[in-house]
């Protein structure tokens, strides 16, 4: 439990030495297994959706902050907002912290790949939403302009990640795999940017983050972008079918 305050004492640290931010970590579709980390002082907001003709997710609202200014070594850190939520304990049973550091590629030594070291999850309602799931990911851009590929695992540090529906033991942690490959790439001011970028992952594991899915960015200007597709998931009976995924990003530096 000390470990958990610390965590998150050094979270809040960041968050107010600039402004009391709501934020989700960087993803590439429905995992955290992107080595991507917000640079310095940019700010990343989102709205997130899961829905099906029947149920849904509650909406996930965020954003992510950028907080070390090096270039080799990067942090991010935030806190989601999931509504609705528990009317008399909204606040409680609707928030998460998030965290991550790495170094991009080619940061270490010559093409060397990136990694980052993160914390997700963090929640503050003991045995429904503490999953504080630790992850570790590295990824690498593919020869020949195919896109990037990324490799992760992850680890609940409370036994919450492994309740099922059904109420038997799932799994604490797993593995994780991702790909993504922009197209169409047009110029602005700033330089060139893909209009469109094809993304997919997947996590193992028979608990809440076991899934995966595909889906299509598509970029209107380098900062403001939505994805949409479909995701599955590995406990049907806590996560119910799959679900069709709507997400606005915006990012801004302030």
């Amino acid at each position: 439990m000390k470990s958990k305050f610390l965590v998150l004492s050094i979270i809040a640290f960041n968050l107010f030495s600039f402004t009391l931010v709501y934020a989700t970590p960087s993803t590439t579709y429905w995992t955290p297994d992107t080595s991507d980390i917000q640079p310095y002082r940019v700010v990343h907001i989102t709205y997130d959706n899961y829905v099906t003709h029947d149920s849904s997710f509650p909406a996930d609202y965020g954003l992510t902050v950028g907080v070390l200014p090096f270039e080799k070594l990067q942090m991010e850190v935030g806190y989601d907002m999931l509504m609705p939520t528990n009317k008399d304990k909204w606040l409680q049973d609707g928030s998460y912290f998030n965290a991550k550091i790495g170094s991009p590629e080619g940061a270490l030594f010559e093409n060397s790949p990136a990694w980052n070291i993160g914390i997700f999850n963090v929640g503050f309602t003991e045995d429904k939403t503490d999953y504080d799931i630790m992850d570790v990911i590295i990824g690498k851009t593919l020869p020949w302009n195919l896109g990037r590929v990324h490799l992760g695992g992850y680890y609940g540090l409370t036994a919450t990640l492994q309740k099922t529906a059904t109420g038997g033991d799932g799994d604490r942690g797993g593995f994780m795999i991702a790909y993504d490959k922009g197209f169409f790439p047009v110029k602005d001011d700033k330089g060139e940017f893909n209009r469109f970028v094809l993304a997919a992952d997947y996590a193992t594991g028979k608990n809440a983050i076991g899934g995966g899915g595909v889906g299509l960015y598509v970029y209107f200007t380098r900062d403001i972008s939505l994805l949409t597709g479909p995701v599955w998931f590995n406990d049907s009976d806590l996560n119910g079918d799959l679900k069709w995924t709507l997400q606005l990003d915006v990012n801004f530096k302030f």
